[in-house]
């Protein structure tokens, strides 16, 4: 693989075979060093999830990746895009993918049961944010995060064997949590995008005007500091409903999610420290905060240090 090569991939290129075909293998390793470049909350793929898992695990996350670049950072036509990765994902069930992502992802899947409207979802959920840029009302963002950000959860339990609905639902809740967090970290790299993903019915309960908030006019900050307060103490609740997952599963597994959980809890206690606004600052987890959140974890660590101001 070249490194023109790679970058086409990685940006989701339909013309990329020029390059020629793509090993297993390496599309294994592309989708390991995509995961391992990428991550920033949490890490994707720890020392808790078992090695055989870790390729399978890797691709998943490549695909959500891959699909996430499309819908945000495509410069060309995103809907058209998107269609492609859809189809690339009707080419890895069938057996025939030509996208690395896919190729490792086709292995995958002869090795694992993975339900495919979740990876459907996701493509979905892109799809809405090319033409919806605004939501309503908190059921109207949870719908968006039952596509967004609950099937990843429910990928992941598939691959370690869970299938049944309690189990489910309590990883909706964790996934949910984790999304809304995103949300309130990326206030502002969303708006410069466009779009806005607090309900604009909780903005103008707090007196912010969700027009004057897109196009970029002047606002009550500390009115906007309270929507996002606000905000934060839902997924804060959706966190404390999905921790009983972390019991409900193998040991490796439920570490693996509690590290997911604590560094959502992590950068809520960020948001805090910076007086909730984060349309001004973002609050993330230093390199040295997520290695020792992973060690706490190890040993039991059921708490969350705030990440650096």
């Amino acid at each position: 693989m070249t490194n023109k090569a790679v970058r086409r991939w990685e940006h989701g290129d339909p013309n990329w075979s020029a390059a020629g075909a793509v090993s297993v293998d390496q599309a294994y390793r592309y989708c390991a060093e995509l995961a391992s470049r990428h991550y920033e909350n949490f890490t994707v793929i720890s020392w808790f999830v078992p090695s055989r898992l870790r390729p399978a695990l890797a691709a998943i996350y490549a695909y959500c990746r891959g699909v996430d670049d499309l819908g945000d950072e495509w410069q060309g036509d995103r809907l058209a895009a998107l269609d492609w990765w859809g189809e690339e994902l009707d080419r890895a069930y069938r057996g025939h993918p030509t996208h690395p992502v896919f190729v490792a992802l086709g292995d995958v899947l002869r090795q694992h049961p993975l339900p495919r409207e979740e990876f459907e979802k996701l493509v979905e959920a892109n799809r809405r944010d090319q033409v919806v840029t605004r939501y309503e009302t908190i059921e109207d963002l949870y719908d968006y995060c039952r596509h967004s950000a609950d099937p990843v959860g429910r990928l992941v339990l598939s691959l370690f064997g869970y299938h049944d609905p309690e189990r489910k639902r309590l990883s909706d809740h964790i996934c949910t949590a984790l999304q809304l967090v995103n949300f309130l970290q990326d206030l502002g790299p969303d708006l410069a995008r466009g779009r806005l993903y607090l309900p604009m019915q909780d903005l103008r309960r707090f007196g912010v005007d969700p027009d004057a908030l897109l196009a970029g006019r002047p606002i009550d900050e500390s009115r906007l500091a309270q929507a996002v307060a606000f905000e934060a103490s839902r997924a804060q609740a959706l966190f404390a409903a999905g921790a009983g997952l972390e019991a409900q599963v193998n040991w490796r597994l439920g570490r693996q999610l509690r590290l997911y959980r604590l560094g959502g809890l992590g950068i809520l206690q960020g948001l805090a420290a910076i007086g909730y606004n984060s349309l001004r600052r973002r609050p993330t987890l230093s390199r040295a905060q997520k290695f020792s959140l992973a060690v706490g974890v190890l040993f039991g660590r059921t708490d969350a240090p705030p990440p650096r101001r």
